[in-house]
């Protein structure tokens, strides 16, 4: 019964981890994340991400996420964007961003 009920601890335990977070905003580099003038800027956010500025997330009310795994944000530069991911500080990890 110890074992069961151990196997069942560890098993929600994963389980409780494996639910990603919802995040919702606007896909822009991190040089312009931070300038009001630059606010949903497409093209600028596509152009300095191409040019190697970090992207992050700016949602609707100003909160600025960095993002862990770049390679999945970055075809999205410039894009009002969902993800799907886990948050751990100020730094989300993509499972899926549409």
């Amino acid at each position: 019964m110890k074992r069961f009920f151990a196997i069942c601890v560890v098993v929600l335990c994963f389980s409780a981890s494996a639910f990603a977070d919802e995040f919702k905003g606007f896909v822009e580099d991190t040089a312009c994340s931070t300038k009001p003038a630059m606010k949903n800027d497409s093209e600028c956010a596509k152009r300095c991400i191409k040019r190697g500025s970090p992207a992050v997330l700016v949602t609707a009310d100003g909160k600025i996420y960095q993002i862990a795994n770049q390679d999945k944000i970055i075809p999205k530069a410039g894009e009002n964007v969902t993800i799907q991911g886990t948050l751990k500080g100020d730094t989300i990890t993509i499972e899926s961003v549409n």
